[in-house]
């Protein structure tokens, strides 16, 4: 059914920027809720930003200021515009969306029941 594939991962010097998209393939229909997360390394996976059907946006107080997620649903993608990166940004970021009806707000650790993930992008930010 419904799939989700990010892209737009990579390399880059701190200061620098990139932007993620996630891609809905097979039949979409409405989605209350999508959001990216990341993973670093030996850690657990963390909420970066969600946005609702209507929206409305959550931030991670680590990337707010700096990151800005948005949608288009002509083209069922999702967004993710990274600026000012850091090194400690360095991770590997996953979009998801909602597949119940809790709060559309940034959880950490990320919760990974009840979502639907994509496969993840590698950023990495060198200093």
């Amino acid at each position: 059914q419904v799939r989700l594939v990010e892209s737009g991962g990579g390399s880059v010097q701190s200061g620098g920027s990139l932007r993620l998209s996630c891609a809905a393939s097979g039949y979409t229909y409405p989605m209350y809720c999508m959001g990216w997360f990341r993973q670093a390394p030996g850690k657990e996976r963390e909420g970066v930003a969600t946005i609702d059907d209507d929206g409305t946006t959550t931030y991670a107080d680590s990337v707010k200021g700096r990151f800005t997620i948005s949608q288009d649903n002509a083209k069922n993608t999702l967004y993710l515009q990274m600026n000012s990166l850091k090194p400690e940004d360095t991770a590997m970021y996953y979009c998801a969306a909602e597949m119940d009806f809790a709060p559309c707000v940034v959880d950490s650790p990320a919760r990974l029941r009840d979502r639907l993930w994509g496969q993840g992008t590698q950023v990495t930010v060198s200093s």
